[in-house]
This record gives C-alpha cells, structure tokens and sequence, in this order.
C-alpha cells in the first residue's frame, strides 16, 4: 500500500488522499496507462494518462505547475493533463513509496504562504506583506514574478507559519537547478 494524492484537472475540485496497492490503481486514477514525471527535489513522482495530450484531456494546472516550478528545464516546454496520482519516489527496487507528509500537508491541507524573490548579485531575498491561503495561488504569483521581472533570478514560495517553511520552502531556481 502506497499513500498518495489525487490532483484532479479541474482546480475546483480539492486535492484528496487515497492509497493505491497495485498498478491498476495507478491507472483507475489517471484514466489509462501511466507515465511517471518525477520531481527530485519535492521527493515525489507525478504520474498521468501516458497518452493524455492525445486524448486531449483537460490541463491540470496544478500539477503542472508544481512540476514548472521544481524543475525549471520543464517550463513552457510541457504540460500535464487529466488527473494526476502524487506518490513519494521510487525505492531502491523501484516500488513507489508514501508522498512525503510534508508535501501531503503543503498540497492538500492548505497553510498561510509568501512569495519571495531574489535578484542577482544581492544575498537577501525579499518579500512583501501579501499572503496566499493556497500554495498553488503562491506558485502562480511566484511564476509570474519569475518570468515578467528580469532582474529576478529566483523565487520560493516559503510558510508563513514559524518552523514550518524549513521543510516547505523551495526556489524555482531560476538559473539552474539545486544540486
């Protein structure tokens, strides 16, 4: 058994928990046969419909942008469609593992998020006082500063709440990404 999310096409609809036991799981969720797209830094595999963009599914926003912004080589490149199945890395057999509590909690429960941005050649990243209660409504803001402002050369989205943005933050690494 393997904890995972469910990231529907439609931003109406919340993202939910569910376990998934075998490959035919993985497949009742995305609609079809599965394609993984892993984001390294986050811990987790995205997996969609292998032949979603043939079928013209609908464009999962979210899960796009989740993976845009950790894993800048995918920007304006690529799309996902249709639902997606969020589940932790692969293992060293190769077997799916739980998503991270952390990004469980992040995605599906919500939090208090600021966008931070960093212009090149100064150490200190800056912010203003606005807030998002939607860690995706913080991407979308951190991806439009990232990509309208030239003197920008990273954005994170970071928690609001004390000891909670350690684990939560993240940079979208604008020049290239973390090692």
């Amino acid at each position: 058994m393997v904890k995972a999310l469910r990231i529907p096409a439609n931003d109406s609809e919340p993202i939910t928990g569910l376990e998934v036991f075998k490959l035919e799981d993985y497949q009742a969720v995305v609609g079809g046969w599965i394609e993984p797209v892993d984001i390294p830094e986050l811990g987790v595999t995205i997996y969609v419909h292998e032949e979603g963009l043939v079928l013209d599914l609908p464009f999962n926003s979210r899960a796009t942008l989740l993976w845009w912004y950790f894993v800048p080589e995918s920007r304006q490149k690529a799309v996902l469609v249709g639902p997606a199945l969020v589940v932790g890395l692969p293992d060293a057999r190769g077997d799916s593992t739980d998503v991270p509590m952390h990004v469980a909690q992040m995605l599906a429960e919500g939090g208090i998020w600021r966008v931070e941005a960093h212009v090149s050649g100064i150490e200190q990243w800056y912010a203003n006082q606005r807030t998002y209660d939607d860690y995706f409504e913080a991407l979308v803001y951190a991806m439009v500063i990232l990509e309208r402002w030239g003197e920008i050369d990273d954005v994170r989205v970071v928690s609001v709440i004390p000891d909670a943005g350690d684990e939560l933050a993240g940079g979208a690494h604008a020049t290239e990404p973390a090692a």
